[in-house]
């Protein structure tokens, strides 16, 4: 008895670990370093495209919530997250070489697990789990498809940000803080007067953009949208997205500026930051020109430009169970970003249940039901809710999750009594996972 995870992303890694651990041989096929996708630049497993931040780390806050969950439950990557996290106030981020690197070696070193390096065109035979994430390969692609004759995939196009060196951004235009003073000032703000954001507010929505085949604005997900494409939708709108001044004083004047550019520590040495907010198809001589119009960026080196990728996911309510099982055809799960789940911890979560569910089954015991009221339920009766219609990505949230039966006065208490009551519920279930 063996199974077979496909794909050695966050979900993948997860899945994996989750199974061995409960002495579930597991053959993990990863098809980097052979083959690259275009998102993807190292041969580690768990490699983190988009950012460094595995998002907020509080409670009121439902991926808060998520990460604690997991932590709960014995998650490979939110234990290697903890031991590579660098500062970033109220946020979870991590040194991405280092945490890629942490992941890799307790997988390739787990005595219940093979890695094989090759690509998988075809599903494999016998109890399998899919984690191929946003860049499943055309040829696993189309092998997927014929599960579904009558169905079919959604694509949306996700987008990276770009990564500056510390020595270059202008400092004297400048300056370190976190927003509301909250946490340690992890954050560099680079801040724009009136004139300076609607100069650059006018190139950005004028700049060339980067052939990207069948891209549409009106397909653009939400939840990592393009900044080009938020700056098309309303001059202000930007200053209501990641270029709010809320809660940073500038320290040499004192007052909020008009808008404030964040950028974010990448690496543990910060001699990395990351542009918050600035996924982007911009052209690269483009992101050069016009990101170069924000003043503390005028002369700053580029790690990385920001790139588009392609995202493939299911119509995961037709087609999977909450247990991210193939509905009739149990030996087949997903897990990842391919399921609609979206996000780094979410895609995590998805490979932890589908991992402990596949164990539980295969060695004959009681499954193991999150309910709604927890995040990691909750993920999972979304994905395979029927009734929804127009399904698409999505991260966790309060809203997905059952509300309380009693009145609570303020967002933030209500919701840290919604995290309360998840978590006696977790640890509750701790001892049948």
């Amino acid at each position: 008895m063996h199974v077979t995870v496909v794909g050695a992303g966050l979900a993948g890694c997860e899945a994996a670990w989750q199974l061995a651990q409960r002495g579930v041989p597991v053959i993990l096929r990863e098809m980097k370093p052979q083959k690259m996708s275009p998102a993807h630049h190292s041969g580690n497993f768990a490699e983190l495209v988009c950012s460094n931040s595995l998002r907020s780390d509080q409670l009121e806050n439902a991926v808060g919530l998520l990460k604690e969950e997991l932590r709960r439950c014995g998650s490979l990557i939110l234990r290697c997250a903890d031991q590579t996290r660098v500062e970033a106030g109220g946020a979870l981020a991590v040194d991405r070489e280092g945490f890629s690197q942490t992941v890799t070696q307790a997988v390739r070193e787990h005595p219940n697990i093979t890695v094989e390096e090759s690509e998988v065109t075809d599903i494999p035979d016998g109890d399998v789990v899919i984690a191929t994430g946003p860049l499943t390969s055309d040829a696993l692609s189309q092998s997927i498809g014929t599960l579904f004759p009558d169905s079919r995939y959604l694509n949306f196009y996700d987008a990276a940000a770009p990564i500056v060196t510390f020595e270059s951004v202008d400092m004297d235009r400048a300056w370190f803080g976190s927003r509301y003073g909250k946490g340690s000032d992890d954050y560099i703000n680079c801040p724009m007067s009136q004139e300076e954001y609607l100069a650059f507010w006018q190139e950005l929505c004028q700049a060339q953009e980067a052939e990207v085949h069948g891209f549409e604005d009106k397909n653009v997900f939400e939840g990592c949208m393009p900044v080009e494409v938020m700056a098309r939708r309303g001059m202000q709108t930007l200053c209501f997205g990641p270029l709010k001044p809320k809660g940073l004083t500038d320290p040499k004047t004192g007052r909020e500026p008009y808008a404030v550019v964040q950028l974010r520590r990448d690496n543990a040495q910060g001699t990395l930051y990351n542009i918050v907010g600035f996924q982007t198809h911009l052209k690269w001589g483009e992101q050069k020109r016009v990101f170069s119009m924000i003043p503390a960026l005028k002369n700053a080196q580029y790690i990385r430009y920001g790139v588009m990728h392609r995202n493939t996911y299911l119509d995961s309510p037709r087609l999977l169970d909450r247990y991210y099982r193939v509905k009739g055809n149990e030996r087949i799960v997903f897990a990842g970003q391919i399921t609609g789940v979206e996000g780094y911890v979410e895609s995590t979560a998805s490979g932890f249940l589908a991992g402990v569910e596949l164990a539980h089954r295969l060695l004959g015991q009681p499954s193991v039901d999150f309910p709604r009221q927890t995040a990691i339920g909750a993920l999972a009766c979304y994905i395979s809710n029927e009734s929804v219609a127009d399904f698409q990505p999505m991260n966790i949230n309060f809203g997905i999750m059952p509300p309380l039966d009693q009145r609570v006065k303020g967002k933030r208490a209500k919701n840290a009594l919604l995290s309360q009551h998840s978590l006696e519920i977790v640890e509750a279930l701790r001892e049948k996972i």
